[in-house]
């Protein structure tokens, strides 16, 4: 099966094929860098990360591009209001968004470029849009973009420029030839950071830094531009005017967008105190539970996040590494390719995740079945488990160490409940049952599950 991938702009499944073959040129929209990273945010990262992971196991050589937006009005104000310069602020939750991308085992892009690194870049497609007459300099001292000279405006939302005046609220600004135009470079405030270019000191607009980062990155056509649910329209509706008015080229061949995350079915959002960030998260749930949650679901799919939905997302990560648990991973020579065939056939279906993890817990059960017959069959089994299950980022841990939590696990420390358990085991030779059983409901009390089997006991501690 060819790979099909829903482009946003024809809205509809696609077989990709990209423009330059057996490698692929992706960018995607990354942080506004003022405060911590919240949970939307990482199904944005996760969600591209599976991508990325899944093209390049297909062979592909995938040039990732992510951006990180370093100047921007919400980081002049957060700046502002803690009395530290933009430099500073924005380095300190570039440190924190790249701790969090790593608990999430989401892995780097191949570059990252900084808005403040591309001023040239950014200049230099201001002024060819003026040449053209897509972009003009008002008495203000911003410049703005002439919307309705480019006649594919609305094409990804598939809306037309008429359609969106009618009944909309724009801000009046009379600086403006026409109310949806919109800013390209903005003329500086006194005490604000800026600068020079040809229309005076000032900074970019928040469209314009990605045309020109990813143009400088990509070139002026590219195979995949992805981003979150809110990004179609203006930003990428505006980088499409942009860099197609710019370069007179089709700017991106698939547009992608993952879908909003929901708390307990509402809109996350600090006004409603339901809004989240990463570590606040990681803080409570291991790293690898969050993100099965939030690879579980289709990217494009709207995902509800809950104290249950991570209690579910762990106990099927238990279902996994209880499977593991005790069998070596070995060659998996003399395996037949049916789940293989399957993983795939769910990835390259829009990469549906849902069925490629469906797959991932068949196999679980086959290791389950045989691992008491055939542990070979067994470590073969799992090693396409694991293998499959890399793809998207899962199953990279020592089961032991998952099941029992690590070190920063509630509860009776490791060395406590390896101590009552070798109490237990003595108690029930001397046929000392009530004290067997009284230990095992003190450890059940304490979120600790032992599991007796013929080479012993295990624990593990509750979802």
């Amino acid at each position: 099966m060819t790979l099909q991938i829903y482009n946003t702009l024809t809205r509809k499944k696609e077989p990709f094929a990209p423009i330059e073959p057996g490698k692929v040129r992706m960018y995607v929209c990354g942080m506004t860098v003022y405060d911590y990273c919240h949970l939307g945010h990482a199904r944005v990262l996760v969600a591209f990360d599976v991508i990325t992971r899944y093209l390049r196991a297909c062979g592909y050589d995938v040039h990732y591009v992510r951006n990180i937006t370093d100047v921007d009005d919400k980081i002049i104000k957060r700046a502002a209001e803690n009395g530290e310069n933009c430099d500073a602020l924005t380095e300190r939750f570039i440190a924190a968004m790249h701790e969090d991308e790593a608990r999430l085992g989401v892995i780097s892009p191949t570059e990252e470029p900084r808005a403040t690194a591309h001023m040239a870049n950014i200049i230099a497609m201001v002024e060819t849009l003026i040449a053209k007459g897509y972009a003009y300099a008002a008495d203000n001292g911003d410049v703005y973009y002439r919307v309705a000279k480019f006649d594919g405006y609305g094409k990804l939302t598939n809306r037309s420029l008429d359609e969106m005046q009618a009944g909309a609220r724009i801000e009046v600004n009379d600086a403006k030839e026409n109310p949806f135009d919109f800013v390209l470079w903005k003329a500086a405030k006194p005490g604000e950071v800026s600068w020079p270019s040809p229309w005076g000191e000032g900074r970019p607009g928040w469209h314009i830094e990605c045309s020109a980062m990813s143009k400088c990155c990509l070139g002026d056509t590219f195979d995949i531009h992805g981003g979150g649910p809110d990004l179609p329209f203006p930003h990428h509706e505006n980088e499409i005017a942009q860099s197609e008015a710019a370069n007179g080229a089709t700017f991106v061949n698939t547009w992608m967008h993952a879908g909003a995350v929901r708390v307990n079915k509402e809109k996350m959002s600090k006004s409603l105190g339901n809004f989240f960030t990463i570590r606040e998260i990681l803080d409570k749930y291991d790293p690898e539970v969050v993100r099965y949650f939030l690879t579980m679901g289709h990217y494009r799919s709207q995902i509800d996040y809950s104290e249950e939905s991570l209690r579910e997302a762990r106990g099927a990560l238990d279902r996994f590494y209880h499977a593991l648990r005790g069998i070596e991973p070995v060659d998996e020579v003399g395996l037949d390719n049916d789940a293989e065939q399957r993983f795939h056939a769910a990835m390259d279906d829009d990469f549906n995740t849902a069925g490629a993890v469906a797959v991932l817990f068949d196999l679980a059960r086959e290791i389950n079945r045989v691992k008491d017959q055939d542990l070979l069959q067994a470590g073969r089994l799992a090693s396409r488990l694991k293998r499959l299950a890399g793809v998207l980022g899962l199953l990279e841990q020592d089961p032991e160490v998952y099941l029992q939590g690590g070190e920063s696990a509630e509860g009776p420390a490791a060395e406590e409940i390896e101590t009552l358990i070798a109490e237990r085991a003595a108690a029930k030779k001397n046929r000392d049952f009530a004290r067997a059983d009284g230990i095992r409901d003190q450890l059940k009390a304490q979120g600790v599950i032992l599991d007796d089997t013929r080479e012993g006991t295990t624990w593990r501690r509750e979802a």
